[in-house]
């Protein structure tokens, strides 16, 4: 059999060390990995049900991070304990906030921080895919020889994410406009309640350092049992005690309210799995919240490949 030959551009990439990458948030590191492909090796910081908001760098970190020929971190402010960090190191290593190119325009203001944005950007895959583009400049920035082979890459996950902005459109209109309350452990689906039409609601706000007082439970409670809510959600990297408060609290009350499914917030699921890359990351929150909601949808998502049946 002929095997067709590569561009030279791409050959020589290829030929080539792989460029070391180090990324704080996993769908960051997804990101880079599809890009990327086999001219990168991507290591992610923060792992399945890791909290960004809170997190600090470790000794392993730094170290990685030092060695690393690009470091790719978040910004907006989701990052807080590392900031400091990152900007020292950007004097001496190639270091990229992704999410600080994105157009101010489509960024949601934050509600404790007037010259802050909301930087849960992954919640749709339309703000995902100018993510990508800005992942696939810092790489090229990185390796200009292997532009071919990221913008082929680039384009190859972009199509992906066209289809999974069509499922989530398709599915999440079947959802009766009466039940579109999104109800969470923290303000991070603002950027799905905008692109798919729904009320967001979170216990606490955009981090998950602010405080949930009893006047805001209250007030939530207040809200499930005059509007009738029968769902509430779990976050995955995010303490479910304040929901199991809520659930309690309307219970007393006389109205039952279920939780309709743990969600991927700040992390992704297990890394291995479908769910633990960016594509299966919002399947499974697009096909929960449907299905908790009054939709009729896949069992197990867009293209069959979630691990747990609905």
């Amino acid at each position: 059999m002929m095997l067709l030959a590569l561009p030279l551009t791409v050959a020589r990439a290829l030929a080539e060390a792989p460029l070391k990458v180090v990324a704080t948030t996993g769908m960051i590191a997804d990101a880079a990995r599809q890009v990327g492909g086999d001219a990168v090796m991507v290591k992610a910081l923060m792992g399945p049900g890791v909290d960004p908001h809170a997190y600090r760098q470790t000794r392993t970190d730094i170290v990685a991070m030092t060695r690393a020929d690009l470091v790719l971190w978040h910004g907006l402010y989701l990052e807080a304990q590392m900031e400091e960090f990152f900007h020292d190191l950007e004097r001496k290593r190639a270091v990229v906030a992704v999410a600080e190119g994105l157009p101010k325009a489509l960024l949601r203001g934050h509600d404790d921080y007037a010259d802050k944005f909301d930087p849960h950007v992954w919640m749709t895959p339309a703000m995902w895919k100018l993510m990508v583009v800005e992942v696939q400049k810092a790489l090229t920035d990185a390796r200009p020889e292997a532009a071919d082979l990221f913008a082929a890459n680039a384009i190859a996950h972009l199509a992906d994410l066209d289809r999974l902005i069509a499922y989530g459109d398709e599915t999440l209109a079947q959802v009766p406009e009466s039940n579109r309350v999104l109800l969470t452990a923290h303000d991070a689906f603002g950027y799905f309640g905008r692109d798919y039409g729904f009320e967001v609601l979170g216990i606490q706000g955009i981090s998950t350092q602010s405080e949930a007082g009893l006047n805001r439970i209250g007030t939530l409670v207040d809200m499930l049992v005059n509007r009738g809510i029968k769902a509430v959600f779990v976050e995955s990297s995010v303490s479910d005690r304040s929901i199991r408060a809520l659930i309690e609290g309307a219970a007393a009350r006389g109205h039952k309210v279920s939780i309709g499914g743990e969600l991927f917030s700040d992390a992704m699921g297990s890394e291995g799995t479908y769910e633990g890359t960016y594509l299966g990351m919002l399947d499974h929150n697009i096909t929960t919240i449907a299905n908790a909601l009054g939709a009729d949808v896949p069992a197990r998502g867009m293209d069959g490949k979630l691990s747990a049946g609905l």
